[in-house]
């Protein structure tokens, strides 16, 4: 019963609540960055649902901030949790398919549609506040949040995910997720790719503008490729040079489940929990050994007590600030390679496209409306970058 729980209407106003040690946002995707710099400065930790960020520059900003204070910054890369995800990265560190050639990783699109008509704003939405920095679009109910009065509409997805004014589309909306777990594997979590190139169609007609179908490739400095479209099934496939090795949330394959949670950890619950196969399956049932690489276990393979743990421990939890940002920014890399249409060259390092791509370049930040923005929050504090 949360009935007597204070509410705000800023969160700004919360922030300056002492008493408050951590916070949780799960706000549309272009109000992830500023609240977690604004919450870090405050000397609160953080739970931030994924994409990490609305463009790299926030992304990088935002990782510097969390590092910059010392707060612990879990994003919801749920994945990192699930004892299948786990097990499929340390096969994959522990050489068991040999060395690694290719990611494929099968991801969904958003449908096309929308209605523009411009609409009334409601009167209990603050909707200058809602749209945060992105510069001013009008309102519209598909642009925004469903006002159903029935719930099965109102808690569906809401049109924001399917405008780039706010969002990236798939490719962050369940990239965020399967690249993360693939970076994971590669162990390259830290770094980057160095060439990417893409395709997509995007809508000509409609609201939404995000992409339709799509394929991404994306090269490493060690060569290895990640191949990424809307036409592999919903996962990630491991190709090594002596097997593969297959994870995903929701299909069941044929395994003994017991290999999974060996290491005393337990699996989460629902469908999934059950979702790994191989080219040869026993190394699933031998599982990891001693000595060998072992990859962050969370507790009970809750990714919330996994957060929480760590503000006690004061170590970085499964999905640290900077391992979602590098995440998060192979899939806007893939958004600017889909409507580029050309060969992209990035420098990991430094964060930049190279051989003085200015038009690449240009698109790896956004102008940012007054005065909201990650932009004026870091100048405020005397960080501007």
């Amino acid at each position: 019963n949360y009935a007597n729980i204070k509410t705000y209407t800023d969160y700004r106003e919360m922030l300056q609540d002492k008493s408050i040690d951590a916070v949780l946002i799960s706000t549309p995707d272009h109000w992830h960055a500023q609240p977690v710099i604004e919450a870090a400065l405050a000397g609160k930790d953080i739970f931030v649902q994924k994409p990490a960020s609305l463009t790299v520059k926030e992304g990088r900003q935002m990782a510097d901030v969390v590092k910059r204070t010392g707060r612990i910054l879990q994003i919801g890369s749920q994945q990192r949790s699930g004892a299948q995800f786990r097990l499929a990265c340390e096969l994959v560190r522990n050489g068991r398919i040999g060395k690694l050639r290719e990611v494929y990783i099968g991801l969904p699109t958003d449908p096309a549609g929308g209605n523009p008509k411009e609409m009334p704003v409601p009167p209990n939405l603050n909707y200058d506040m809602w749209l945060g920095s992105t510069p001013y679009v009008y309102y519209t109910e598909d642009r925004v949040h469903p006002q159903s009065p029935d719930i099965r509409v109102r808690y569906g997805r809401p049109g924001w995910l399917r405008c780039e004014q706010f969002g990236a589309g798939m490719i962050t909306g369940w990239g965020a997720h399967h690249v993360d777990t693939a970076h994971w594997g590669m162990g390259v979590e830290l770094s980057g790719p160095v060439e990417i190139e893409g395709m997509a169609i995007f809508p000509k007609e409609g609201l939404w503008d995000v992409h339709g179908p799509y394929h991404i490739r994306v090269r490493y400095a060690d060569g290895t490729m990640m191949d990424i479209s809307d036409k592999y099934p919903n996962g990630i496939k491991f190709l090594g040079e002596n097997g593969w090795i297959w994870v995903t949330r929701g299909r069941f394959s044929e395994v003994d489940m017991q290999a999974l949670g060996a290491r005393g950890g337990s699996l989460p619950g629902g469908p999934w929990s059950q979702a790994i196969d191989a080219s040869d399956r026993r190394i699933i049932k031998e599982g990891i050994k001693e000595g060998e690489i072992h990859l962050h276990e969370s507790p009970k393979g809750d990714h919330h007590l996994d957060w929480l743990v760590s503000i006690k421990s004061r170590k970085d939890p499964v999905a640290p600030a900077e391992v979602g940002h590098r995440s998060n920014t192979v899939c806007l890399l893939s958004q600017i390679a889909m409507h580029l249409g050309r060969p992209l060259y990035w420098d990991p390092e430094k964060e930049i496209f190279l051989k003085n791509d200015t038009e690449a370049n240009s698109m790896l930040s956004r102008k940012q409306r007054a005065p909201y923005g990650t932009d004026a929050v870091l100048a405020k504090a005397g960080l501007a970058s």
